[in-house]
């Protein structure tokens, strides 16, 4: 492909996206601005079909997340927030557990944290959900913005945003690694408008990088998103499908000023710059969370999710060799990445989404008609939307579904228990109940470990966690060790059936959730058996 036909294809899309929002595509330089040469009343913008196929895709995010998928680190992340709110101090130190208290720890998450804890002191179990269906429409709808840009086409957006809805879905769990999603997808689409000649909004890099290193650990992605832009403009060059064009001087003096600036704010936290070190730390030096942590696992393809990203893959691939779409040098190098990245960790499934939507949509734009705004139906539009956010409400999860969900998933009757029972400490307890526990009991009852891993794994604890949740041969060893006298342990936990047979371990509590052992005293092994009586009637109260 020559470098003029390159250039017209360029500019036909960016005049395809201005039909779409009913203005001209104007070259700028080497970029393209869309100038609006119509003015278009706030209705129908609205109500308009591109419109309506963005509120489709919140209906979707909003029957996706009714299930209420609380990931068990969210407890842990409430704790430090309120935390964080009462003292207004930042934690360099752990507090909430007894087999590593007073080791060096950072709450590295703490924006994160402190909305959590905000949003769930104002509006409870229901104010989680709806933040839940927030952030997950807020990141298809960028997805959706970032997709249409790209292609030209609303209608290819939206269907390559249906398709990877499946694949972001899997990201929709309640902690702050969902606003480090939703920033990656504000930073793309920034980008991309810049590189279609809206030169203003990336300014706003820098302010969305201050808040995203304070927010999550997935700010070295944006940070390295603008570099690739940036140095992918820095050369001109057309190698068979993929091409690189050179910022104007002043493009590229903004975009590197640009990303200067957002280097700079990475060390504006509470902590100086120890937040910067965060993700490389978990990069490098947590090998047993790696292994032992579903999310870090390779990409499960034996999973309906895993099955999706394989086809859409390949689906792509196929694509390319049949019609040899051409591609920048920065969208089809993120796109790798994102695809090698996702293959090693299911976790990044998250950046392989937003890289790959663009790509996606640009595809299926090649057979979707455009959007035509005077055969636009306006009045059926709204009354669609309409329809779709009665049907939304009507089936919103009440507060005791969202509650008997809760109780599903962590240890909820048990705390009941533990906190009207005299029950012996130092409590052993399950990895996914560790969160729960931190934020549900007092001060005073500290875990064994929670979801922190890497603090764990650092102090050498995971190692020994591990020990004891496979039932190695030092597993009762290590109980020992750390003094154990109760476990609270998941129901279909291996380490159920090994505590029940033996003698000095006693079964006194359960419930469809969890199961609670206390270790027998010699007394009890001899003779008297309080706790009998204490079992029995646990298990009169909870059949």
């Amino acid at each position: 492909m020559s470098h003029s036909h390159t250039a017209a294809s360029i500019s036909a899309r960016a005049v395809a996206l201005a039909n779409e929002s009913g203005g001209d595509g104007v070259q700028v330089g080497q970029s393209f601005a869309v100038q609006s040469t119509t003015s278009v009343p706030f209705l129908k913008q609205v109500f308009s079909f591109p419109a309506l196929l963005g509120a489709v895709l919140v209906a979707a995010v909003a029957t996706i997340v009714r299930a209420f998928s609380l990931d068990p680190d969210v407890w842990w992340h409430i704790k430090s927030g309120e935390a964080i709110l009462a003292t207004h101090r930042w934690p360099t130190v752990d507090s909430y557990s007894f087999t590593v208290a007073g080791q060096h720890w950072l709450a590295y998450e703490w924006l994160g944290d402190v909305l959590l804890a905000a949003i769930h002191r104002i509006g409870g179990l229901r104010g989680m959900e709806l933040l839940i269906v927030f952030l997950g429409s807020a990141i298809m709808l960028g997805l959706y913005r970032l997709a249409t840009v790209r292609s030209g086409n609303s209608k290819a957006g939206f269907v390559a945003s249906g398709a990877l809805l499946i694949l972001a879905a899997v990201s929709f769990n309640m902690r702050p690694q969902m606003l480090g999603y939703l920033f990656l997808i504000l930073t793309l689409n920034i980008l991309e408008h810049f590189r279609l000649g809206k030169r203003g909004l990336v300014w706003l890099l820098p302010i969305l990088m201050l808040v995203w290193i304070n927010t999550h650990g997935s700010w070295i992605l944006g940070l390295g998103t603008i570099g690739i832009y940036l140095a992918s403009g820095l050369v001109e060059f057309q190698w068979g499908d993929i091409e690189a064009r050179r910022w104007n001087s002043s493009d590229r003096l903004r975009l590197a000023s640009v990303f200067i600036l957002s280097s700079l704010s990475v060390v504006v936290t509470p902590y100086g710059t120890g937040l910067v070190k965060v993700p490389f730390q978990v990069a490098s030096s947590l090998p047993l969370s790696m292994a032992a942590i579903e999310e870090w696992q390779p990409m499960p393809f034996s999973e309906p999710f895993g099955k999706a990203f394989l086809c859409l893959l390949l689906g792509f691939v196929l694509l390319q060799f049949a019609f040899r779409f051409q591609w920048r040098l920065e969208e089809i190098g993120l796109f790798l990445f994102g695809t090698i990245m996702a293959c090693l960790h299911d976790r990044f499934l998250l950046i392989f989404v937003p890289f790959f939507a663009p790509l996606l949509a640009t595809v299926l734009a090649r057979w979707l008609p455009r959007y035509e705004r005077p055969r636009d139906k306006y009045a059926l539009n709204a009354f669609l939307m309409f329809f779709l956010l009665a049907i939304v409400i009507e089936y919103f999860p009440s507060q005791t579904n969202l509650e008997q969900n809760v109780a599903g998933k962590f240890p909820v009757e048990a705390v009941e228990y533990l906190n009207h029972h005299s029950v012996p400490g130092p409590m052993y307890n399950a990895y996914f109940f560790g969160g729960y526990l931190v934020w549900s009991r007092g001060p005073e009852h500290k875990v064994f470990l929670d979801g922190r891993s890497e603090l764990y794994e650092h102090a050498g604890l995971l190692a020994d966690f591990l020990e004891i949740n496979f039932i190695r041969p030092d597993a009762l060893a290590i109980l020992k060790k750390y003094g154990i006298q109760s476990c609270l342990v998941e129901r279909d936990a291996v380490l159920v059936t090994f505590l029940s047979a033996l003698p000095d371990w006693q079964r006194v509590y359960e419930d469809q959730t969890s199961v609670l052992f206390v270790r027998r005293t010699d007394a009890q092994l001899t003779g008297g058996n309080e706790l009998g009586a204490a079992s029995n009637q646990a298990e009169e109260e909870h059949p």
